[in-house]
């Protein structure tokens, strides 16, 4: 399938932009330049019943969070909860670059949302972020009656590295005997730090993120010897059984895609239920983009959907 034409025009105008490449930037510089442009690609903000800034305890202290409540939820109901994990290359994002996501699958699920500021590098190297975000989603489980949330129907979810973080999350808590989750949504995840399959080949250029900026955004977050550490590349775990289900979205356009593929295969394997959707004519990134890519808002209709079945509760 050919390239959508609505993404065309997002990779022409990034492409005559005229701005640097991250790579070619410091960690607080290319952060900067991320909040700076990418306001010009997000949809209307969506209104929700509430919205509240948290800190959890973490290994290096406070984690700040943010706990979102979706519009038609239940009253003074105890919502079941997704904590997602925002994408950024673990070098760049925040609470406010994927605001309107959390906020979108908050209504459409009709569930809470906590989203996660976990640490970063360069100045937070490898395992730091996976810390923070174990950290976080413990701390939620075991502050769900005062946060309003069902600590039974817990998802976890992120977008590129915060599917990655996600995916590590699930796998240490099963391995710990919980908290349990219910379900993975997981938006073109890192899988594998190796970064050799033929999508990272094929479209090393030309497609948004490109082969050098996912080099600087590795070498930001891990040292060589790490790659293979299976809570950096999940795909490299040795037992993904007993996970729960998952909805993974992937682009046709983007390095990532056959990873983020192999992953789910390896999943199925494993006998764990996925729904694997690939948006053909898409590039990395693209939910976020939901102000000028029909497809961005279908894909959070889409893991909105898989959210509110899995929350349903037992019969």
């Amino acid at each position: 399938m050919a390239v959508d034409p609505q993404m065309q025009a997002v990779i022409e105008r990034a492409a005559q932009s005229g701005l640097p490449p991250y790579f070619r930037l410091s960690a607080a510089e290319a952060r900067r330049l991320y909040k700076e442009t990418r306001g010009a690609l997000y949809p209307s903000v969506p209104g929700v019943e509430a919205v509240r800034d948290l800190a959890a305890s973490g290994p290096a202290g406070p984690i700040p969070l943010r706990l979102y409540r979706g519009l038609a939820a239940p009253a003074g109901a105890a919502l079941p909860l997704l904590v997602y994990f925002h994408g950024g290359g673990w070098t760049v994002g925040d609470l406010d670059t994927h605001d309107i996501v959390c906020r979108t699958l908050a209504n459409r699920a009709r569930c809470a949302v906590i989203a996660v500021d976990y640490r970063m590098g360069p100045e937070h190297k490898f395992p730091a972020a996976v810390e923070d975000c174990v950290a976080a989603t413990r701390w939620v489980a075991g502050q769900a009656a005062a946060l309003g949330v069902d600590a039974a129907r817990i998802a976890v979810g992120g977008d590129s590295a915060g599917g990655n973080l996600a995916t590590v999350v699930a796998i240490t808590l099963r391995d710990a005997g919980g908290p349990p989750l219910v379900f993975q949504a997981l938006a073109y995840p890192a899988t594998d730090q190796r970064m050799d399959t033929p999508s990272h080949t094929r479209f090393a250029q030309g497609y948004l993120l490109t082969r050098d900026n996912l080099r600087w955004y590795r070498g930001n977050y891990l040292a060589p010897e790490d790659y293979d550490d299976w809570r950096a590349s999940p795909i490299r775990a040795a037992d993904l059984a007993r996970l729960p289900p998952a909805h993974i979205i992937t682009a046709g356009y983007d390095p990532l895609r056959d990873e983020g593929r192999a992953y789910s295969d390896r999943l199925v394997a494993a006998g764990v239920p996925v729904l694997y959707e690939c948006f053909e004519g898409m590039a990395h990134g693209f939910i976020t983009m939901g102000g000028v890519l029909a497809a961005a808002n279908h894909a959070l209709y889409r893991l909105g959907q898989s959210l509110a079945q899995a929350f349903k509760p037992p019969p």
